[in-house]
């Protein structure tokens, strides 16, 4: 495990997009930051998710899980790809989760992660519910990278 005091870092408005002067990671990558938000750990993804790449990521999303209060919220606004192995290893993320009493929110997102949800019927389990309720509610953040959404549940 990492420890993720040395690791933790302020996450800006949102990781800068394409054009923005920071590098593009390498084809087949992801990356990831993330910073304390109250009692929340604020995860900020971007790249591509899949089998080899998730695989990188999954000892880190179980870190920062560990060092938050009450869960994750997930930032996939900039995710340029993601496959059914990316999708693998957010459903184990939140299946610790809901192990140790917490919760995994996807607060943005992009059209490749909301069709692979939607084909798959996993909006749901991502999104965050009212407190006193148990209720899904649809949450609406400001999206930090042009081309993202924000992903709201259906039926509401």
């Amino acid at each position: 495990m990492h420890d993720l005091s040395e690791q933790a870092r302020p996450l800006r408005t949102g990781l800068p997009c394409q054009g923005s002067g920071k590098k593009p990671l390498p084809s087949g990558r992801a990356g990831m930051a993330y910073a304390m938000c109250g009692d929340r750990m604020r995860v900020t993804v971007r790249g591509e998710l899949d089998l080899d790449s998730g695989e990188g990521l999954r000892e880190d999303l179980d870190a920062v899980l560990a060092g938050s209060t009450s869960g994750v919220d997930l930032d996939l606004g900039g995710l340029d790809f993601c496959d059914c192995a990316g999708l693998n290893v957010l459903l184990d993320l939140r299946r610790c989760a809901l192990e140790q009493g917490k919760t995994v929110v996807i607060r943005a997102s992009t059209p490749v992660v909301d069709r692979l949800l939607t084909l798959l019927g996993a909006q749901g389990l991502f999104a965050p519910t009212s407190p006193q309720s148990g209720e899904l509610v649809a949450m609406r953040l400001p999206s930090p990278c042009t081309g993202s959404r924000v992903l709201a549940p259906t039926g509401t």
